[in-house]
């Protein structure tokens, strides 16, 4: 990974136009080719990024990243660069989840058409340059679906998934991507930012994906 501090200012030309004036930035040139350009706030997002796969073009004072698919560009124009290393980081082993929340994954793919009749399954863990998409499917009119589940259903999962939608958004060959956040509970609060963000809740009864059908019930 290239860490790089300078003071620059982006402009993103393609489907969308968008422009960061001249200030002190952190710049992420990871392995996988993804370029994303952060502020020292808003915690983990970045303020404009590409996503692989994208090559970088270094000329005096400006770097142009362009995507090999749609030749949408990030152009940044680079006043002063202040810090520029690069370390080696290995194969990351990955994130662990919960049990629980694994097995929801692994049993909501086997049973996409709980979701819906007609829905089929694209993959489970869809890579992505900020981490994988738990379920990427396609729903009965064929629209893809991005599913982030969860054992609880908190706002910080929406944002979660509100970043994979604005990334997917962008390719496409899946575009429009639409959001599903599924969960054993969803919060109140995580609902409304959901419908704000125009992403449906679902909430996912463990047993009956495995089966077990209840006392008392007939399923």
């Amino acid at each position: 990974m290239r860490l790089v501090i300078a003071n620059c200012s982006v402009d993103y030309v393609g489907r969308l136009t968008a422009h960061l004036p001249m200030a002190p930035r952190l710049i992420l040139i990871k392995a996988d080719g993804s370029v994303s350009v952060h502020a020292d706030d808003r915690a983990y997002k970045p303020l404009n990024w590409m996503s692989p796969p994208c090559r970088l073009k270094e000329e005096e004072g400006v770097w142009t990243v362009t995507h090999g698919k749609t030749g949408e560009r990030l152009i940044l124009t680079i006043e002063e660069i202040l810090h520029d290393s690069t370390h080696e980081l290995g194969v990351d082993p990955g994130l662990i989840k919960d049990g629980v929340e694994a097995h929801l994954q692994e049993l909501l793919a086997e049973h996409i058409t709980t979701l819906g009749e007609g829905w089929t399954l694209i993959r489970r863990e869809y890579p992505t340059a900020i981490g994988p998409v738990d379920i990427l499917c396609r729903d009965a009119s064929g629209a893809t679906v991005a599913v982030e589940i969860k054992r609880r259903g908190e706002i910080d999962g929406v944002e979660q998934l509100t970043r994979y939608l604005e990334l997917l958004n962008r390719d496409p060959l899946l575009a429009p991507v639409k959001g599903v956040f599924a969960a054993q509970e969803i919060k109140p609060q995580a609902r409304v930012l959901a419908a704000d963000r125009g992403i449906d809740c679902v909430t996912l009864d463990y047993d009956a994906l495995r089966g077990i059908q209840r006392e008392g019930t007939l399923f």
